[in-house]
């Protein structure tokens, strides 16, 4: 009668496997963090890098990819050209527009606290003329008080951007601000704008305003266009002739929404590189899932030598010690997947970002941590099958 080895099931092995990592815990915790710590650098990358997109693409929703800027260009000779007065109508009766604005800058003119600030202390920030119509082209929201309405715009008042008020340390309406020269009463305090972050660092006035106090000679020097959404590529085609016929070469046309999407771009090439880091972490905790499986060989020849005696085959060997080095990749790399999560999770909250973790990522992760696992412990699984019983039980 010819015995037969006991046939091993999956299951059986991984009861096997456990047992085995049960032994060595603290062993098997510090190999599992380091797997852990490089699937979770990966989850945590792909997760922020999705999160922000993510957030990117909210705030184009809630913006619109409609808005056009036009502003003067540079002239053959370098110099830099002028909008006609006439550009704000002109491109105010193009069909498909659906808003037009304008802000003109006041070079020489400069805002303070007080007169008896130096005047070299302004802190950057542009005095410009602005349109009542100005907020609903850019979807802008004042934060503080009130905008200029047409009633206001010829009186001496002033609407600060948010990064303006900051600087000036000014933020409730009311007081009044040193502004070319004269007293302006502060009615205003807008919210950032995204699209616009020129209008951020600036004190605006009304049109007629300016043109009263400041001798503003009444040429916008940036034009913000409201689209229809199937027509602005047409919009833009023709923007520059529009809005200087005489010099269409001499006038800049640009999307905003644009430098939001180039951004996102910079940041997906950016996240390649941290996934390399990421990667070569998992590649370092996979070493030291092989060290324990090799050293774990080494210390268990008797416990290898007595199977072997009681019939075990060499692959019975080599798949005990492989489902524990799947078992040991397992752990870590469901517990950096856990982490990452957490990590996105927590950024995200905190920079007031939706969460968003790819599924691929979290599967990725976990994937590549098995195979890294099964890698790792074929070596010392073959090594613990080629072990005859007499020499393992004499290495005892």
């Amino acid at each position: 009668m010819t015995l037969r080895p006991a046939r091993l099931t999956p299951a059986d092995l991984l009861r096997l496997g456990g047992t085995g990592l049960r032994t060595r815990p603290l062993r098997v915790f510090l190999s599992a963090l380091g797997i852990a710590i490089g699937v979770a650098a990966m989850v945590a990358v792909v997760g922020i890098s999705s999160s922000s997109r993510a957030e990117v693409d909210r705030r184009l929703d809630r913006l619109g990819t409609n808005l056009l800027r036009v502003a003067p260009g540079e002239s053959q000779g370098g110099d830099v050209t002028a909008l006609p007065a006439e550009a704000v109508p002109m491109i105010g009766r193009v069909g498909p527009v659906l808003r037009v604005s304008a802000i003109g800058v006041l070079p020489d003119a400069r805002v303070y606290r007080n007169e008896h600030i130096p005047p070299g202390r302004s802190g950057s920030i542009q005095v410009a003329a602005a349109d009542p119509q100005l907020l609903p082209a850019l979807g802008a929201k004042v934060g503080d008080g009130r905008w200029l309405a047409q009633a206001t715009e010829e009186y001496p008042a002033v609407v600060l951007g948010a990064k303006a008020a900051q600087r000036l340390d000014v933020h409730e309406p009311g007081q009044r601000l040193w502004l070319g020269g004269k007293w302006f009463s502060l009615v205003g305090v807008l919210d950032p704008v995204p699209l616009a972050p020129e209008i951020d660092n600036s004190a605006l006035i009304g049109w007629r305003a300016a043109t009263t106090y400041l001798r503003f000679d009444g040429h916008a020097s940036t034009v913000y266009v409201r689209a229809r959404d199937d027509r602005v590529q047409a919009v833009r085609d023709v923007l520059a002739a529009t809005a200087n016929p005489a010099n269409p070469s001499g006038v800049a046309v640009s999307r905003p929404s644009d430098a939001l999407a180039a951004r996102e771009a910079a940041e997906s090439a950016l996240t390649g590189l941290l996934l390399g880091l990421g990667g070569v972490a998992l590649l370092v905790g996979g070493v030291g899932v092989g060290n324990t499986m090799v050293i774990s060989v080494l210390e268990r020849r008797p416990e290898i030598g007595l199977r072997r005696a009681l019939g075990a085959t060499s692959g019975q060997i080599r798949g005990q010690f492989v489902s524990e080095s799947l078992l040991l990749s397992a752990l870590g790399g469901l517990g950096g997947a856990v982490l990452g999560t957490g990590i996105t999770a927590g950024y995200a909250a905190a920079r007031g970002w939706p969460t968003a973790v790819p599924l691929w990522a979290t599967a990725a992760g976990i994937g590549v941590t098995l195979v890294i696992g099964a890698v790792a412990g074929l070596y010392p699984a073959v090594r613990a099958g080629r072990l005859a019983p007499t020499e393992a039980l004499a290495g005892s």
